[in-house]
């Protein structure tokens, strides 16, 4: 039986809000929220995240929102990533390509809230560090496929601010991931989802199981779980199908005429080469050099054998045209990564005594991401320099695999090859590679120990705990490339004396440049390399990488004295980390086979550090001591004092009130200093160059009239090609390397690095109004500046910076060159504290919960209703690289103005119904695009539907649901503001004992 016929599905015990004393409720809700939708209210004190102190309140000085793990069922989600994906103050992660040829990526998902970076927001796994899981020495993230479903118990969601709690990388806020630590029964989950054009399969199959025994003093719980979701490619989405790019416009006549600069190309390809193999009697890509016969550009047919007609299509400048016989842009990378995921993870816990408590935590993932088209392949085109290793091949007459046909066209057509001189040839080698194929795989192992107890001391109770944790993340990133000098010598055939095709190299008068294993390569047309040839020039290539990180983690807290409100209450705690990366680039890589031939080091490198922190929590007026319109005022406090072996020493703090002016109305505010260390791969990246993308230049023609100072720039581009004039003309320029691998980027760490230090501010109320039983609105401010940033200097931003500045500064100027055609030939990539971060903002949330049959006032059961908005405004988000470049990124797609969800809940008996709405408002791709710069400079609003049905019948629970019910593509033009996967549906079965 076939996947696709196996509808099952798969539900998620429990509810964070069963911990809260609530029932269930919207995908994401404030945790006062959550504390008044429930029927009771648990009295023993708990620790919410964003504090080390335990307390009966469920709400904070700082923003706290709660997902219900109940909810990854409903809405078919088979990993918590997708959850996360759906609030409002977060930045979608999804392994979906660009549209700009970069490829799909490793279906690895990290949060990233407030559009801040994924580095700046901290995830944890039951209040403490998890290991990281990126590849190489990249940012201290955690992928979210390597978090336990069938084990969730809730996730909490600090918006802003937390280093003073919980150490680096804290800046935006903190992702904590709580488990289930007393899970009884068996609970067997599946769940199969495809979409509505019968691709892209999702199956996710689950088993808990969990039992309580010694007269209830011990628990041990396991989860076992795997998903799978196939990759896509540009042609299976309408939007990526289009193959849509923009290129200078010739009916624009200049600034103020009302007509853009560029216009739109459909159907997209690269007219200078294709897989057949396109002749050039330069090697250049202009078309006065394609050579013809009888007037028509000639290419090898796919079989070698001879030369047929080549069509250009319409061609648009250098390198693309719309349609014709060139290299499908389509193809040049995938639409969507694919990614098979399994964790197995076992949670204990036994009373040593009534007070004392021992957890043990064992968690393993392995994940791996497909990226079809995750390498562009072998290519040796016009548009590729001779030094770059990936140049156009030299053929002559002498050829033995030009069949006779071929040689009496290219005879005809050529009076220098005739005669003995080379033409070029320029063609994407799609069969010199076993497959374009990338995979990145991860496995993540951590095991944690902890003591917890409490005893009591001068009347007085205290908590502590005590833990160690030791994770480890090996991965593998794979693919194949070309032996540059093995292609080098294959593709320059001839044959020896006795008529045989053999390498050039084993033919000539010397002997020192001879390779017996040497295979000459059939370079004419598509399919035509053996197994044999391939084996000669193809080479696996990639890295392999290891983190490891030591966690000690030691804590205390309790009542320090009563004061009239209440107890004051106190925590201190002492983290020691130890946090190593070892980056192991493949033979082929550490040797330079590919390329231009630039080695790339093994390198590794560790820190550990120190860290005390304290806090403190007075309550001021509240119970029997108040004041008129002070029913309640709190105020906390926290301090660390950090010690990291490089970064160096820093002292961070946080401070926060809480006011309820009335019962009903509670005002809250922080205040924090937060700060991020530099990561081990900021610091210790070896010095590597790959040919590579740039991404924008800001002399083409898409880009001139663009940018932070688009007069600045436009007078900076005129200059430089005053002054080259073998450039050519300015107008219309393209530079290819903004879409394809032909610039020579080198990436390096940068050991000087420091800390990087944000402010911040959250100020908001939070209503509960008696009248109406169940409803809470809360409003929240958030204010975050950042100095010091650690900044990735990429090719794209020092030539922004090189171009939009007055003067233009030598130092940033000097890290990039250009080509005799003023294209970007080789650029460099690292990091620096120079960057600034402003993020103003603020989040609304409405929840109410009420029986329906209470609006009849009837004491009938009609069912329960739960109704949830959460809308984010992001104000303002302007960064600097440098310092003084500031580009705002908010009100445009990446940063939306403002972004909504509405979600509704309706439960009665077995029955549960949900329907959620997702709102991305109109908005710019960039903040200064006009009519003058885009055809499109408005992004219409995009609106998304999902609703969801499940029905319990005993021990078991069926569910279906439809995912993007109107098929509701992004906003065109874009493929990401919005669903580019489009309508879905899942169903399932749910099984519990």
């Amino acid at each position: 039986m076939s996947m696709k016929k196996r509808l099952l599905a798969t539900t998620v015990a429990g509810s964070a809000l069963l911990l809260l004393g609530g029932a269930g409720s919207a995908l994401a809700q404030t945790a006062s929220a959550a504390q008044a939708q429930g029927e009771t209210q648990a009295v023993d004190d708990i620790v919410v995240t964003g504090s080390r102190i335990r307390r009966v309140q469920t709400t904070t000085a700082a923003p706290v929102s709660v997902i219900d793990a109940e909810v990854l069922s409903e809405r078919g989600f088979v990993q918590v990533g997708q959850a996360l994906n759906q609030i409002t103050s977060a930045t979608p992660s999804t392994p979906v390509a660009s549209g700009s040829g970069s490829a799909a990526g490793s279906g690895q998902q990290f949060p990233n809230l407030f559009g801040l970076g994924a580095g700046r927001t901290l995830s944890l796994v039951n209040g403490r560090r998890f290991v990281t899981s990126s590849s190489g020495m990249g940012d201290r993230v955690v992928d979210t496929n390597l978090i336990p479903v069938g084990l969730l118990e809730r996730v909490d969601v600090v918006q802003a601010g937390g280093a003073a709690v919980y150490g680096s990388d804290a800046i935006a806020g903190v992702i904590n991931y709580v488990l289930k630590d007393d899970f009884e029964g068996l609970e067997v989950d599946a769940q199969y989802g495809i979409s509505s054009r019968d691709d892209y399969p999702q199956t996710s199959l689950r088993m808990t199981f969990g039992d309580n025994f010694l007269d209830g003093r011990a628990n041990l719980a396991g989860n076992v779980e795997w998903s799978k979701s196939d990759p896509l490619y540009g042609q299976d989405r309408p939007r990526s199908n289009l193959s849509r790019l923009t290129v200078s416009n010739a009916a624009n006549t200049g600034p103020g005429d009302g007509i853009p600069a560029v216009r739109e190309l459909l159907d997209a390809h690269f007219w200078p080469f294709n897989t057949n193999g396109l002749i050039f009697s330069t090697p250049a890509p202009v078309q006065g050099f394609l050579v013809r016969s009888g007037g028509a550009p000639q290419q090898f047919s796919a079989d070698g054998s001879s030369l047929i007609a080549y069509n250009t299509g319409v061609v648009a400048g250098v390198p693309f045209a719309s349609g014709g016989d060139g290299f499908d842009y389509r193809d040049l990378a995938a639409l969507y990564s694919g990614v098979e995921r399994f964790n197995a993870n076992l949670l204990g816990r036994y009373d040593l005594t009534d007070r004392i408590k021992l957890k043990g935590e064992l968690l393993y993932s392995n994940t791996e991401g497909r990226d079809p088209y995750g390498t562009q392949g072998s290519t040796r085109t016009v548009l590729n320099s001779a030094a770059s290793g990936a140049g156009p091949i030299a053929f002559f007459r002498t050829n033995p695999f030009l069949t006779p046909t071929a040689l009496a066209q290219l005879t005809a057509a050529n009076a220098g090859f005739a005669a003995g001189a080379p033409l070029w040839l320029s063609k994407s080698f799609s069969d010199a590679l076993p497959t374009r194929e990338f995979v990145t795989e991860t496995d993540v192992w951590r095991g944690l120990v902890a003591l917890e107890g409490d005893f009591d001391w001068a009347d007085r109770n205290f908590y502590w705990s005590l833990s160690a944790s030791r994770g480890i993340t090996k991965g593998e990133r794979s693919g194949w490339d070309t032996w540059t000098s093995r292609l080098t010598n294959a593709v320059n055939a001839t044959r020896n004396g006795s008529g045989q095709a053999v390498c050039a190299i084993n033919a000539d008068a010397s002997t020192t440049n001879d390779d017996a294993a040497c295979v000459p390569i059939n370079i004419f047309g598509t399919g035509t390399i053996t197994d044999e040839m391939r084996a000669y020039v193809a080479v696996p290539v990639g890295e392999r990488f290891e983190n490891t990180q030591d966690d000690i983690l030691a804590t205390i807290g309790g009542e320090m004295f009563t004061l009239p409100a209440g107890a004051a209450s106190f925590s201190l705690a002492y983290e020691y980390r130890r946090e190593k990366a070892e980056f192991n680039p493949f033979d082929a890589n550490q040797r330079g086979l590919t390329g231009s031939g630039t080695p790339t080091r093994a390198t590794s490198g560790a820190y550990d550090t120190n860290e005390f922190s304290a806090e403190v929590l007075a309550p001021i007026f509240g119970g029997d001591f108040t004041l008129p319109f002070v029913n309640l005022l709190e105020v906390d406090g926290a301090y660390r004092i950090v010690d990291n072996s490089i970064a160096g020493k820093a002292d961070v703090w946080g401070a926060g009130l809480r006011w309820e002016v009335v019962s009903g109305v509670m005002v809250r505010a922080s205040r924090s200093r937060n700060f991020r260390a530099p990561t081990l791969d900021q610091l210790f990246a070896p010095s590597s160059t790959t040919l590579g993308a740039i991404s924008q230049n800001p002399c083409d023609a898409d880009r001139i009239n663009s940018g932070a100072n688009p007069a600045v720039r436009l007078a900076n581009c005129q200059a430089l090609f005053a002054a080259n004039p073998g450039y050519g003309a300015l107008t219309g320029f393209q530079d290819p390397g903004e879409n394809f691998n032909n610039v020579l980027i080198t990436t390096g760490g940068n050991p000087n690095l420091k800390n990087e230090i944000s402010d911040t501010t959250t100020f908001g109320v939070v209503l509960q109004p008696g009248f109406a039983p169940g409803l809470t609105i809360v409003a929240d401010r958030i204010q975050v500046e950042l100095r010091d940033g650690l900044s990735a200097f990429t090719p794209q931003d020092f030539l922004a910076t090189c171009f939009d500045s007055s003067p233009q500064p030598s130092d940033v100027c000097g890290q990039f060159t250009f080509n005799a055609l003023g294209q970007v030939a080789t650029a460099n990539s690292t990091t620096f504290n120079a960057g600034t971060v402003r993020y103003e903002g603020e989040i609304y949330t409405v929840n109410y919960a009420f029986d329906v049959a209470d609006l009849a006032r009837s004491d009938a059961d009609w069912g329960r209703l739960e109704l949830g908005l959460e809308v984010t405004h992001n104000a303002l988000l302007e960064t600097s690289v440098t310092g003084f470049d500031y580009n705002r990124t908010d009100d445009t797609t990446r940063t939306p103005d403002w972004v909504s969800r509405f979600d509704a809940r309706y439960a009665l008996g077995p029955v549960r119904l949900s329907y959620s709405m997702s709102y991305l408002p109109k908005s710019q791709v960039n903040r200064f695009d006009t009519i003058e710069t885009t055809p499109t400079p408005l992004i219409e609003e995009n609106v998304r539907h999902n609703l969801s049905g499940e029905y319990r019948f005993g021990d078991y629970a069926v569910r279906a649901g439809v995912i993007n019910l109107t098929d509701e593509e992004p906003s065109y033009p874009t493929r990401n503001y919005g669903d580019i996967l489009g309508r879905q549906y899942f169903v399932g079965l749910n099984a519990r004992f």
